[in-house]
């Protein structure tokens, strides 16, 4: 796709009907609360509490890192190049029609004053980091791609925090996008609050946000929004408050193409001039509004179906999931054809459309994920067609995440720790699901399961070094697994 994206024709999941769409305060949705249900329990050495993972990371070493004497630029447009092709489609929130302007600011400033530079450097990082692929596959001996450009960005980060201002909110949101990528989800979650606070101030007042800036301030809050939410999915963290001004911000509309004959040429890192003609990149939003509507639904689905003080029976639960499953259905008809993903195995070769199918499905498994414990708890339940109909629909969905493993890795830049906390939770309901009469009949043959829970478990233990939190999660899997495998073979069932 070229040029400016429009939300004309984007339908229903561009403007989703007013709903309670925030993540709740207490909620049941996290990977370690499946280890207190039964079946799950059995295969598990100990309890664990659910705030586990929020320990280990608080309790992490701080990232240690030094700015570099000299910048090495040998590369920066490809990783420049790279941003605009591979990293901003996630994020949408670097103008490539604005960007050689800011550029040419940095390198008069030799990248060492201002948000311009702080912006250009976190670009590099990201840029990098995307050129070398997911950081899993880099040894943990080695120095992450990307972190000298980060650590200089680092540098200038303090005094851009201290400004008010929509330019100081995109440098932090960048900055979060690269300690997501270190899969340093805490210290994300620091930077993201800042944002969020700013955002919050500025938009208090619909005069504190120039004109210039208002497109990049809409977009800056959805960023902060949806990794907030992200967050709060797994890890019991204080809320930012900036949900509150959901139903007041505009959804992203395209930046608006400039043609500045200033601008025309841009300066480059070997201080030679070089001819811009053609912006570095194309202004795509499909993505990131499709992600926008789908996160909406993932917080309503926690709100409506796992709120803790609000437990619902199977009665009163059909309903909710009935609505739940239609909204997700208009979501996925509605998509424009360039991220449509076909909903059948067929291999997708597109990022983009990878992403997206492995949240759609999560969103489905969670949706339908109180039947399976109905079951856990009852197998009698079971006996109703209606409670097997929405266990199949659940198991569907699950083997839909872990039959073709390695195509998480297509996300990893955004999602490499949540996409391994949702394949933990997946694997462990499948695990679960071996152990009951009922739903291992639903489940495919035996030992096509065997195979697909050693495939996850070995990529888990692929990122085990990468974060205390996916280390221990690792290790729950691993050892889950060697007790199922125990149980299975003695008494066909764990209790």
């Amino acid at each position: 796709m070229s040029g400016k994206t429009s939300v004309v024709g984007l339908a229903s999941w561009a403007n989703p009907p007013t709903s309670i769409s925030t993540m709740p305060k207490v909620h049941t949705t996290p990977a370690l609360h499946l280890l207190q249900w039964p079946l799950i329990r059995g295969l598990v050495a100990g309890p664990y509490d659910p705030h586990t993972l929020l320990q280990l990371e608080m309790a992490r070493e701080p990232l240690r890192m030094k700015a570099p004497k000299e910048l090495d630029l040998t590369n920066a447009t490809i990783y420049i190049r790279n941003f605009f092709r591979r990293v901003n489609v996630w994020y949408a929130c670097v103008n490539p029609y604005t960007w050689s302007r800011y550029y040419k600011t940095a390198v008069s400033l030799s990248f060492r004053e201002g948000s311009e530079s702080c912006l250009v450097l976190l670009v590099l990082a990201l840029g990098c980091a995307s050129h070398y692929g997911s950081i899993s596959s880099v040894s943990p001996d080695k120095e992450a791609p990307g972190l000298p450009y980060f650590a200089a960005a680092w540098d200038l980060l303090p005094i851009v925090m201290m400004r008010n201002s929509v330019p100081a909110a995109q440098c932090i949101i960048l900055a979060s996008a690269y300690l997501f990528y270190l899969v340093r989800p805490l210290e994300a979650w620091t930077l993201l609050s800042n944002a969020s606070l700013k955002l919050q101030l500025l938009f208090g007042n619909p005069s504190r946000v120039p004109l210039q800036w208002k497109e990049l301030s809409v977009r800056i809050y959805w960023n902060a929004l949806l990794y907030e939410s992200d967050l709060l999915a797994e890890l019991d963290l204080p809320h930012s408050g900036i949900v509150h001004f959901e139903e007041l911000v505009d959804l992203p509309g395209g930046f608006e193409e400039e043609d500045d004959e200033e601008y025309q040429e841009a300066e480059d890192a070997h201080g030679e001039i070089a001819s811009e003609t053609e912006p570095v990149g194309h202004d795509e939003l499909w993505y990131f509004l499709a992600e926008i509507a789908l996160r909406r639904l993932l917080n309503r689905v926690s709100h409506m179906v796992y709120q803790k003080d609000s437990p619902l029976t199977l009665g009163t639960l059909g309903p909710i999931v009935s609505e739940l499953d239609y909204q997700l259905s208009q979501w996925y008809e509605s998509l424009p054809q360039p991220v449509q993903f076909p909903l059948s195995r067929t291999p997708v070769s597109n990022s983009v459309q990878t992403a997206l199918r492995l949240r759609y499905f999560a969103c489905r498994t969670i949706i339908y994920r109180p039947y399976m414990l109905a079951v856990f708890e009852n197998e009698q339940t079971s006996l109703d067609p209606v409670v097997k109909e929405c266990c199949r629909r659940c198991i569907e969905a699950t083997i839909h995440q872990l039959e073709n493993i390695t195509s998480h890795r297509e996300g990893h830049l955004p999602y490499l720790w949540q996409g391994a906390l949702s394949m933990v939770s997946q694997t462990l309901l499948i695990m679960g699901a071996t152990m009951s009469p009922t739903l291992s009949a639903l489940l495919p043959p035996a030992d096509q399961v065997d195979r697909m829970i050693s495939e996850v478990v070995a990529e888990v233990e692929r990122y085990a070094h990468l974060a205390p939190s996916l280390k221990l999660s690792a290790e729950i899997i691993r050892d889950a697994e060697k007790r199922r495998q125990i149980c299975l073979r003695s008494t066909g069932r764990c209790t």
